[in-house]
């Protein structure tokens, strides 16, 4: 018996399964890679947007007139609470790599700072607000650059807010 003709079909079908098999597998890994890229941007936007209006609120609440000491702090602890922080930083320790998460983390401390100086006090404007409004601004800088290595796209080349003494 010829063996030949029978292992050229059974290599020939083989071929043809396994080549659409190593196809597919390689489209679902370039679908999974975008979905995952998709994700991690919706992430970092939901957390820096948060960033961002938490931060406004923060300083608009604490250049507000407030009948006591105690209205100050409850209209700032709402803020902090209702600004989705606390959602937008576990999606961000769930989803982001760790150098992202670490920065991100550097942030919300930043933010809390800010939050407690002014629950202490803190006039706004005052060299201590100052500072930790620039300890805030490097902070997010530096994570906005780690977000955008993790994403593939190429570095700023500006700052995203001017320097306070700008």
């Amino acid at each position: 018996m010829d063996w030949l003709p029978l292992l050229s079909t059974l290599v020939g079908a083989a071929i043809g399964i396994v080549a659409p098999l190593i196809a597919d597998r390689n489209r679902w890994k370039r679908e999974d890679a975008k979905e995952g890229l998709r994700l991690r941007l919706d992430v970092y936007t939901q957390y820096t947007t948060t960033v961002k209006v938490l931060g406004e609120s923060l300083r608009a609440l604490a250049e507000r007139e407030h009948p006591s000491d105690g209205e100050r702090a409850l209209a700032l602890r709402a803020a902090f609470r209702e600004s989705g922080i606390a959602i937008a930083s576990e999606r961000m320790w769930l989803i982001a790599p760790q150098p992202v998460v670490k920065a991100s983390n550097s942030v919300f401390h930043c933010l809390r700072s800010i939050y407690d100086g002014y629950v202490d006090g803190t006039v706004a404007g005052s060299p201590e607000d100052r500072a930790r409004w620039e300890a805030r601004g490097k902070a997010a800088a530096k994570m906005r650059k780690l977000m955008r290595e993790d994403l593939g796209v190429g570095p700023l080349t500006e700052r995203h807010s001017p320097l306070l003494d700008d």
